[in-house]
């Protein structure tokens, strides 16, 4: 190194005694060593050091009421039937529609018979009288066209939307279709039942 005074160069080289007279002060860690360090204590605090107690959170489970929805022998293909589910409350409106080939949670012989959400996933709009029987799609949404697909768990196909349907899981007993659960977040809730 050229034209480089002295004192700092020994300053850098780690002359710490000419480095106070230099006016500067060699960094206590380098680079190397801060990367190291700081993968460690992140090691530390994600995994937990072995032999400390765990904290115990339990789990939350949601139970959902068993709701009687239609009954399998009177659903047309195509043709959607609406209920609300999981309760009365906001964003519950729901759809029941025999598609006609299988689809992803489809229940019956055929695995044909879905129910998803009514309300869009990404700013809530309605999507009551959207179902497309040629696609089996459910939209566009009028507010920013998301159109999702329900022969697979309802994912979004185009526009906004970064979240599938919230899908409604259903269960058969002889000809009763039930509603027994949510599969998915319904839009602008932090729980799915408001109870």
């Amino acid at each position: 190194m050229k034209n480089v005074d002295p004192k700092i160069l020994a300053a850098i080289n780690g002359n710490n005694g000419e480095a106070e007279k230099a006016g500067t002060r060699r960094c206590l860690m380098n680079r190397r060593q801060f990367l190291l360090t700081g993968g460690i204590a992140t090691t530390v605090v994600m995994v937990g050091i072995p032999g400390l107690a765990q904290a115990q959170t339990p789990a939350a489970v949601s139970t959902y009421p068993r709701k009687l929805i239609a009954k399998l022998s009177e659903l047309e293909t195509d043709v959607p039937f609406d209920f609300e589910y999981p309760d009365e409350g906001e964003y519950a409106e729901s759809i029941l529609v025999k598609l006609g080939r299988e689809a992803g949670g489809g229940i019956g012989p055929e695995k044909d018979v879905v129910a998803f959400n009514y309300t869009c996933t990404h700013q809530g709009g309605p999507l009551q009288g959207t179902y497309q029987a040629a696609d089996k799609a459910l939209g566009p949404c009028p507010l920013h066209l998301t159109t999702f697909d329900l022969t697979r768990h309802g994912i979004f196909i185009a526009g906004q939307a970064y979240q599938s349907l919230p899908q409604v899981l259903l269960e058969l007993d002889g000809d009763d279709i039930y509603a027994v659960g949510m599969f998915g977040l319904i839009y602008g809730r932090f729980d799915n039942l408001q109870g």
